[in-house]
């Protein structure tokens, strides 16, 4: 197993890269990982992009802050936890308010259809949680149960959030994610896109279950 410190430099270095990206505004977002029976998450109030090891707080599966931490959670913490207890194989949790997501998401529309064989690929759709008050139980349930089939999910009128077994593929899911509606929003300048057949998604997907 990963130190606290080692942990916390990933959690760092990757907020900062996402910040380089455009990928986390302000201080929008929170990320979080696994620690043994624990769970390291981004202090609230903190900005992803500018992270120090004071801003990433340990607390256990109730929500409950580990002695000797001096900052609250972050305030989706029971969407963190939540995503956590469903899924035993995701270790990293990246939250953000990236432009292009966000856009999608602030208008409701899910990223559902097969536009381009590779976002199929390794996401099969991106779907739209139900919108609800942020940090509350009912956001983390409207989410968290997407992820019984899918890695990343759209918050309606909020964000995104994707996950994985490691920090690098759940970071190079976000960034295809944010290329993807970013397509997807200018193929709608082009007059709109064209979906893979039914036939070509299944072939596309085939080749994903091969792996």
């Amino acid at each position: 197993m990963m130190t606290r410190k080692e942990l916390e430099t990933l959690l760092i270095d990757y907020g900062k890269l996402m910040g380089k990206k455009g990928l986390t505004p302000g201080m929008s977002g929170n990320m979080s990982c696994r620690y043994g029976d624990k769970i390291l998450i981004t202090a609230s109030g903190s900005a992803n992009g500018y992270l120090k090891n004071e801003d990433i707080v340990l607390m256990d599966y109730d929500g409950a802050v580990q002695e000797g931490e001096v900052k609250k959670p972050s305030s989706e913490k029971l969407l963190h936890i939540e995503i956590y207890k469903k899924r035993p194989d995701l270790n990293f949790i990246l939250h953000v308010h990236s432009t292009y997501l966000s856009s999608f998401a602030a208008a409701g529309i899910p990223l559902d259809k097969p536009v381009m064989a590779e976002n199929t690929f390794y996401f099969g759709k991106i779907l739209m949680a139900d919108y609800a008050l942020p940090s509350t139980v009912e956001l983390a349930e409207n989410t968290a149960k997407y992820f019984d089939e899918y890695d990343a999910v759209l918050m309606e009128s909020h964000g995104f959030i994707v996950a994985s077994d490691n920090i690098q593929d759940a970071y190079l899911k976000l960034e295809l994610a944010e290329s993807y509606a970013h397509i997807v929003l200018n193929t709608y300048i082009l007059g709109g896109a064209k979906v893979l057949t039914k036939e070509q998604e299944n072939a596309i997907l085939a080749l994903k279950n091969k792996k």
